[in-house]
Order: structure tokens, then sequence, then C-alpha cells
């Protein structure tokens, strides 16, 4: 198993890190001839998302990877990363890879509450630390999106079929649950695509 993780912008080394604890080979996504290498799921990390866009489409990286997420490639995508997968983004008309069907608000929580850390229950784990950074919540998810974990009431985790969606960082604990979750994920859709 091979994972491609985004690194035009944002906090790609330490979703490496994260695959490196679980012992999962990867590789950084730069510039579009590192499409070439044969890869088994995607990180989009977070940073600035409409900054990611931009670069997204400047480097040609854009159109191939929306054409591998539409196709059924695993995609795991962290408070910018899930920007760039939302269908779309509350108060703003932009959309991105457009491909996970929820509704997300940017920049959620304010000032005051830019960032924290807390713990809550993510479905199938059990309570993990989260840590958010001027983060978005998800406000709504629609047809077969299943939401994950809620802090607040706010929706912070969601998944529809191969792709997950975070309003956290869990790339920024110790913590490495959440990133087995997504491998398992990706293991799942194999099975599923050998049947």
């Amino acid at each position: 198993m091979k994972i491609g993780v985004l690194a035009v912008q944002g906090a790609f080394i330490e979703h490496e890190k994260a695959l490196s604890t679980l012992g999962i080979s990867h590789f950084e996504i730069r510039q579009s001839k590192d499409l070439l290498t044969s890869f088994d799921g995607l990180i989009l990390p977070g940073g600035e998302s409409t900054v990611m866009g931009k670069l997204l489409r400047d480097l040609k990286l854009f159109a191939p990877l929306k054409q591998e997420i539409e196709a059924g490639l695993p995609v795991f995508g962290t408070c910018a990363g899930l920007i760039l997968l939302s269908k779309t983004i509350a108060e703003d008309e932009t959309v991105h890879f457009g491909t996970l069907n929820v509704t997300t608000k940017r920049n959620a929580y304010g000032r005051q509450l830019g960032s924290f850390k807390t713990f809550s229950n993510f479905k199938g784990i059990g309570s993990i630390p989260m840590t958010f950074i001027r983060a978005p919540y998800i406000e709504a998810v629609h047809d077969k999106t299943e939401i994950l974990a809620t802090v607040n009431h706010h929706i912070v985790a969601a998944r529809n079929r191969t792709q997950l969606g975070t309003a956290f960082h869990p790339e920024l604990t110790e913590d490495v649950s959440v990133h087995q979750y997504f491998i398992d994920m990706i293991k799942e859709n194999t099975f599923e695509g050998a049947s």
C-alpha cells in the first residue's frame, strides 16, 4: 500500500509522520509528474484552502486528482482538505473538488475560539484528542454521508464511502487512530474492488 500526500502547502509533514508511525509507505505529491507513481489513497492536509486550490490548478494537479477521487480513490481531507472536498461551502460560491456530499462552514469557530483542543467520540474508534486550528465545521451532510464525530453539536468528521473529512487535525496529536481508520477504509475499498 502507498499513500500520496498533497505537499504543495500546509501540514503535510505531520501526516507523513503519522503514516510512518503506522509503517505505511507514502510519497509527496508536488507536481504533475508525481502522479505517475501508483498510489492507493490520497491525503489532503490542512493549510489554506484558497491557496491550495490555486496551486492545485497552477501545477496541473487539480483535474487528474479530481478524476481519481470521482473514480473511487480513497481520500482523507483535514481542515482545509475537508474544504477542498466539500460539495458546497457555506456563504461562498467557491467549489474545489466538490466530491464529498457535505456543506462546510469556513473559519466556523471565530477568532476567540480559533484554536482549541478537546476530546470527543469518533464512531468506530472511541474518544480521541482533537486539535482545531481556525477550523471549519460541517454544517450539513447530504445523501448517504455518515456523521462520524461531533463537538458542541457541530459535525467535525464525516464519511461518504471512500471519502473521509475532518475539521480537526489528527496529525497534530500522537494518536494515529484516525489515520488507521483511513488505512482500513483503503483496505475495504481494495477488497470491494477485487470482488
